[in-house]
């Protein structure tokens, strides 16, 4: 009987640890929410919505205020749609802006909304029509690639 509640109790504790981790990968992952404040949605169009996933987050001076909700396509303007849940706690002027930022050089991608100076606040429902696009780093390179080769060389004659 002795080796038999052994067994019981050591089974116990490796659920207990396997479930432990279960739960931190899924909290690193952002594909568990733990919070459960009450949210309202708000819509926004970008032209490039770069890496950014469904529940990444939404920031303002670097606090968490909402996540992506869903991301689709508009295709009668060519853009992403992105609806994104605010919580309640947290309430931005009308006139606010979104754009996608990056953390770090090469980390995730997330958006960060600014606010702007209306006296009317967002609403559920409500669109932010002032919105920045996610900026692609090969994008970058290759304009800096096709400007350096239309200049000449120095000391080089110029046709």
């Amino acid at each position: 009987m002795q080796k038999n509640s052994n067994d019981v109790w050591v089974g116990l504790f490796v659920l207990i640890g396997a479930l432990a981790i279960l739960f931190m990968a899924l909290k690193s992952a952002n594909l568990l929410q733990t919070r459960f404040q009450s949210t309202y949605e708000i819509h926004a169009r970008f032209e490039n919505v770069g890496g950014v996933k469904v529940k990444a987050a939404v920031k303002s001076a670097g606090v968490v205020v909402g996540r992506v909700r869903s991301i689709g396509f508009d295709s009668q303007r060519f853009q992403a749609n992105v609806v994104i849940a605010m919580d309640k706690a947290f309430t931005f002027p009308k006139d606010s802006s979104l754009k996608i930022l990056t953390s770090g050089l090469l980390g995730e991608q997330y958006i960060g909304i600014q606010p702007g100076y209306a006296e009317d606040f967002l609403a559920d429902g409500d669109r932010v029509a002032e919105t920045q696009s996610a900026v692609v780093l090969e994008n970058l390179i290759s304009q800096f690639i096709f400007n350096q080769a239309g200049k000449t060389p120095a000391g080089a004659p110029a046709k």
